[in-house]
């Protein structure tokens, strides 16, 4: 938690000072109201003995005397009949007077009123001082996954980040507000009661002293019993969010397996060991309030009961009784909210060090801190390159080297897990090479800020995604600064102006999440048309071609050749036909190339891509 708070801002440190005078005013005026309790009894009991003398008895009579004639008008035979102390006591009464009632009730409730008002503006003050803090962490948080590699997002679930950016920040939040609270005020109003108590009688400073520690005592060690369980319940709500968000992504599978009672027994099982864990945490917590209104309600009595015996003994009288219980209740009302501050921390602890894990995290792929300059051509160069996965053993690729100048197109082809895709995610830089060099335009992307390399490539992934949006939103997604001519002939070339001027809103149609709402083939070619869309240098298709049919794949195909002969394109697909007229041609087999030409060339001297290619095509349609 405090870790979090290194992040204030001066402007929030002035505001937590604000807090501190407010809640210092708020326990100043609450203190105040203690201060006129006796003074209050006094006149109560005045106005008592004055109106019911005959219910009292001789004290009765002897008060009302006093008060109407004066004390001196008693006789001295009717005074014999008490002690000294009685008599001390006796004559307070005699002195306060009706009109104290009205002038000591009206201070308490004026500074009562008081004590409300600062207690409320502190209280609004902590609410939105809290809100910022979490504001500022959730946007800091997003920014911080937003700019994750893949290596880094690697090492947390989906559903797990997405719970610390939700759940975690509201936790955090949530002791935020009792902590600028109830950190300031209790201990500032058990000190203040604490020094007040002193004066009055050591035997009922002790028996609230007492009443405390067993207070505190108990109360820790529910906390120490409960603490793991606060823990478990953390990672649980991390696992259910990942069943869900499994369950809801892969519907489909789910319903044509037949096994959605496996998927309900699953999260069933997650759910209940959730539910058990909190029930466990909710039966210890479930004595906290039986135990601490015994704690309270047993202060109160000792009180009373201590009290009784030293007024008894002449030793104090009733009035300071009075005043004592109310200083007593703020004592351990106090302890009490620390208790329940303490209760709320571990909880938010465990949520503010899952936050912090996440924004600790390093970021293995930035930018340079001094950019180098490009001529902007496209052109793209592989030297010797390797590269492994973060904890692999082996590389994935080996030693690649091509280059492809500006406007060629450069295919990858082979086996399934050759490294096609792990090549082309390195040119955007979603991973960085472990080995050797990846040049943009004879520069190294490492020389090169992440917004420079991202503005001159774009990528058309495998998996068609669409945001949810109009189809103008997912067009403009490369940059702003594209017009709707960009847009209109973007789709032209991806052949998805063939459906979208159908619909009737065109490109303000609105796109589901994931862009379910259109066919895989839509999908593909709206993706197609994003990427050309923005007019880069190099165009990046990652087996993009594979849900279109051999007609609409080929006219594509033919509309980027044709209209976009200036821009590099990078092809990664299965089809032979997808890539036999590309000016370069490179087979992979574990990693390695294996073969590196035109279509023709490689058919005469690769046997790994002759291989392919007639498990695809005839030797007629090969011209073999």
């Amino acid at each position: 938690m405090f870790k979090i708070y290194k992040r204030l801002r001066k402007r929030d440190w002035f505001i937590i000072l604000l807090i501190f005078v407010l809640t210092f005013f708020q326990v100043f005026f609450t203190m105040k109201v203690a201060d006129y309790v006796k003074e209050l009894t006094l006149a109560i009991s005045h106005l008592n003995f004055h109106n019911n003398p005959a219910e009292l008895g001789p004290i009765g009579d002897l008060v009302r005397g006093a008060i109407e004639n004066g004390w001196e008008s008693i006789p001295a035979s009717q005074l014999a009949m008490f002690d000294s102390q009685t008599l001390d006591e006796l004559k307070q009464i005699v002195n306060a007077s009706v009109g104290n009632l009205w002038s000591v009730g009206g201070l308490m409730v004026m500074y009562a009123a008081l004590s409300t008002v600062f207690q409320a503006f502190a209280g609004v003050f902590a609410s939105k001082l809290a809100s910022d803090i979490s504001y500022r962490l959730r946007n800091d948080l997003y920014l911080k996954i937003d700019k994750f590699g893949l290596e880094e997002i690697n090492k947390f679930q989906t559903g797990s980040l997405i719970t610390r950016l939700t759940n975690d920040i509201v936790n955090v939040q949530n002791a935020n507000v009792v902590f600028l609270r109830i950190a300031m005020a209790s201990p500032i109003t058990a000190v203040w009661a604490i020094i007040k108590i002193q004066s009055a009688s050591f035997s009922l400073t002790m028996s609230t002293a007492v009443t405390v520690v067993i207070l505190v005592l108990g109360i820790s060690l529910m906390l120490f019993s409960v603490l793991p369980k606060f823990k478990r319940v953390q990672m649980l709500t991390d696992e259910i969010n990942t069943v869900s968000r499994e369950n809801l992504t892969g519907i489909r599978v789910i319903r044509a397996y037949n096994c959605e009672n496996y998927q309900e027994n699953k999260f069933e099982d997650v759910n209940n060991r959730i539910v058990s864990t909190q029930l466990k945490a909710g039966s210890v917590m479930s004595l906290l309030n039986p135990f601490i209104n015994i704690i309270f309600n047993g202060a109160i009595l000792a009180v009373y009961w201590i009290g009784a015996h030293l007024i008894g003994k002449g030793e104090m009288e009733f009035a300071t009784i009075s005043s004592f219980v109310m200083l007593t209740s703020q004592v351990i009302m106090s302890f009490m909210y620390l208790m329940f501050l303490f209760m709320q921390l571990p909880s938010a602890t465990v949520s503010a060090k899952r936050i912090n894990e996440v924004l600790d995290t390093d970021i293995k792929i930035e930018s340079p801190s001094v950019e180098a300059k490009t001529l902007g051509v496209g052109e793209i160069e592989f030297k010797n390159v390797s590269f492994k996965y973060p904890g692999a053993e082996e590389n994935v690729i080996s030693n690649i080297s091509f280059k492809a100048n500006k406007g060629d197109t450069v295919a990858f082809i082979g086996t399934t897990g050759s490294g096609k895709s792990t090549i082309v995610n390195l040119i955007p830089r979603f991973y960085d090479a472990t080995s050797g060099e990846v040049l943009i335009d004879g520069v190294n992307i490492k020389d090169l800020s992440l917004e420079t390399v991202r503005d001159k490539v774009s990528y058309v992934p495998q998996k068609a995604l669409l945001f949810s949006g109009t189809i103008l939103d997912n067009m403009k997604m490369g940059s702003d600064n594209v017009s709707v001519d960009d847009i209109n002939k973007a789709l032209d070339i991806s052949m998805a102006s063939e459906f979208v001027d159908k619909l009737d809103d065109m490109l303000e149609s609105r796109v589901s999440q994931g862009g379910k709402n259109f066919s895989g083939g839509q999908r593909q070619r709206l993706c197609i048309a994003r990427a050309l869309a923005k007019n880069p240098e190099v165009v990046i298709f990652d087996d993009s071609f594979s849900a279109l049919d051999y007609k609409t794949d080929r006219l594509v195909r033919q509309n980027i050749n044709n209209q976009m002969k200036g821009v590099t394109k990078l092809i990664v697909a299965q089809r032979i036909g997808t890539i036999m007229d590309a000016n370069l041609i490179v087979v992979l087999e574990h990693g390695h190339i294996v073969g590196c030409g035109t279509h023709q060339s490689l058919l005469q001297n690769c046997d790994i891509y002759r291989e392919i290619a007639l498990s695809q095509l005839t030797k007629e349609e090969l011209g073999l």
